[in-house]
């Protein structure tokens, strides 16, 4: 079995740490439902995305150049990469 691929959807940059939210800044696009791994110098972990806001709103897919927000399971920090499995 090979590595399933990985691609890069978009960086951390913010962390809320009270209600473990990270704002992710899109550079491709991500739907509910999708699996993503969310890597770092100290974070390196795989989550289910069951919903995401932009501007307070649920929305079912975001588009490059769009800011989420996402309840993550972990604490991220700022410049983590946010990659979508293929």
């Amino acid at each position: 079995m090979g590595e399933e691929e990985l691609i890069e959807v978009g960086r951390i940059t913010h962390f809320f740490s009270k209600i473990n939210v990270a704002v992710i800044e899109l550079k491709a696009a991500l739907s509910v439902g999708d699996t993503i791994a969310i890597k770092g110098p100290t974070t390196d972990f795989e989550q289910h995305v069951d919903s995401m806001q932009i501007e307070h709103q649920n929305v079912q897919r975001a588009e490059p150049g769009q800011s989420i927000g996402l309840k993550v399971m972990q604490r991220v920090r700022e410049t983590d990469v946010v990659y979508k499995k293929a």
